[in-house]
């Protein structure tokens, strides 16, 4: 891509080239033949110079102005075609060769006989005397402009240095630009601008395959998983990285009815259930969650915050139950979800031929449990309390005890259903009886049966299809016919 526009650019100076050369030609030649007026012109005086310009003077002291000025720029360009030690070169040996010449000439000056002699000793000043130092004043000041030159020469023609410089460092560090760089300076810097801009181009490339990789790769290893670890990429995860923190997880169960399964083949199971995978998995993103992995009909995802996991939750619920609605041709899925906080290690795991990002937790165990729960009382989002008590003071919604779960060292974990999802008329009638349904669950807790009977048989007086009740309800009268 750059010996393309290289050779582009080479053209079009070439071209340029070539008219500057027509120019100074077509002004030279008539500078040349007028300059015999121009000399005319300029009459010595003995104290001084006359000026008696003619027309033809004037338009020779044009011509040659003209000529100098195309002349310097094609020097310019013959300049840039050098590499650094021929610009130097080029640059200072006409410069030290009129600094030489004017030098001899001031310093026999004083010697010099001739009208023109006697009129540049007037102008500047210089006594034919030996004891005169005049003449080497003016020596020395040519000196020092001399040097300056030299010096100024000399910094415009190494100024690209300090530009490849920088850019060597940039490129040295990482830092890449993304334009194209620019040195400026003859051939040489050219050849030298094109070669880093090679690589920068490299760099770039290389760039963009570990971002591309790393997009490719949060499709399998979500970005929030790198954020736990405290990793940026995917060529930084190692075998054995692990880190414990404090997290919620958020399980969701997706079910279509055992029948209607059946009359669909593999293949047309498997989209269905897509079907609905596409819409949970965009709004545990949306809450800040990521997908831990696909268990079947189910996904475990993690939170960082337990008030992200229940809004997600709910989010979920409202979107299935849209979606159940629009699809009419095809079965219901019943989602049911849970929600539990507690320490989880991540960490990688597997061998180096194949590694896997993992959460390994006691409360992934405790979601699955609470699954079966959920699925054998009816009910649709069971919070454990691990989670409430994370929550922050602002957040509210209502929900309801639901009972403890046991666990296999004999402690128990209080688990609450979220009437949010209810309709809005349910919602209403659960919340007046949230107190008499939590009497009953304590009662049933503490095997006084018949109270649990009696509460849960008034809430459901109120609100019929309340499964918790209807299952706790029928659950309190087989356990009073057991004691009769």
């Amino acid at each position: 891509m750059y010996s393309c526009a290289s050779f582009s650019q080479n053209n079009c100076m070439r071209t340029s080239t070539k008219v500057l050369l027509i120019l100074s030609v077509l002004c030279f030649v008539p500078a040349i033949f007028l300059s015999r007026f121009l000399f005319v012109a300029i009459v010595p005086t003995g104290t001084g110079f006359a000026f008696n310009f003619t027309p033809a003077a004037w338009a020779g002291l044009v011509f040659e102005v003209l000529a100098i000025f195309f002349s310097t720029i094609l020097f310019a360009r013959f300049l840039k075609t050098q590499k650094l030690s021929g610009v130097i070169f080029f640059s200072v040996a006409p410069l030290t060769l009129l600094y030489a010449s004017f030098m001899s000439y001031i310093v026999g000056l004083k010697s010099m006989s001739g009208a023109l002699a006697e009129s540049v000793r007037a102008t500047l000043n210089i006594v034919a005397d030996e004891k005169s130092y005049t003449n080497f004043l003016w020596a020395g000041l040519a000196t020092i402009i001399y040097l300056i030159a030299v010096f100024v020469i000399v910094l415009l023609a190494c100024r690209p240095l300090s530009k490849v410089q920088n850019i060597a460092a940039k490129l040295g560090d990482g830092r890449m630009k993304y334009d194209d760089f620019r040195v400026g300076g003859g051939k040489q810097f050219k050849e030298i601008e094109n070669s880093l801009n090679k690589i920068n181009y490299n760099y770039k490339e290389k760039e963009n395959k570990i971002r591309q990789t790393n997009l490719e790769a949060q499709k399998f290893i979500p970005k929030q998983f790198f954020k736990f670890l405290g990793k940026s990429s995917i060529e930084e995860l190692e075998l054995g990285n692990q880190v414990k923190k404090n997290a919620t997880t958020l399980f969701c169960d997706l079910k279509s009815s055992t029948n209607i399964s059946r009359s669909l083949s593999l293949e047309e199971n498997f989209n269905y259930i897509n079907s609905y995978l596409k819409i949970v998995a965009p709004l545990i993103r949306k809450f800040d969650g990521f997908i831990d992995k696909y268990l079947g009909d189910g996904v475990l995802s993690v939170f960082s915050k337990p008030q992200d996991a229940i809004e997600c939750a709910h989010a979920i619920l409202r979107a299935i139950e849209v979606k159940n609605k629009s699809q009419k041709e095809l079965p219901n899925i019943d989602a049911r979800l849970s929600v539990n906080t507690g320490e989880i290690i991540f960490g990688i795991v597997g061998d180096e031929e194949r590694k896997s990002p993992t959460i390994i937790s006691d409360v992934v165990n405790l979601a699955s449990k609470m699954e079966e729960i959920n699925l054998f009382i009816g009910t649709k989002l069971l919070i454990a309390k691990t989670a409430l008590n994370e929550l922050p003071q602002n957040f509210e919604f209502d929900y309801r005890y639901m009972g403890a779960l046991s666990l296999e060292d004999g402690s128990q974990v209080p688990l609450f259903e979220s009437l949010n999802h209810y309709p809005k008329n349910k919602k209403e009638k659960l919340k007046k009886l949230k107190n008499r349904f939590e009497a009953g669950v304590r009662a049933y807790n503490e095997k006084n049966y018949q109270q649990a009977k009696e509460d849960f048989e008034f809430v459901l007086h109120y609100v019929a299809d309340d499964k918790p009740a209807f299952v706790y309800f029928n659950k309190a009268v087989e356990k009073l016919k057991d004691v009769a």
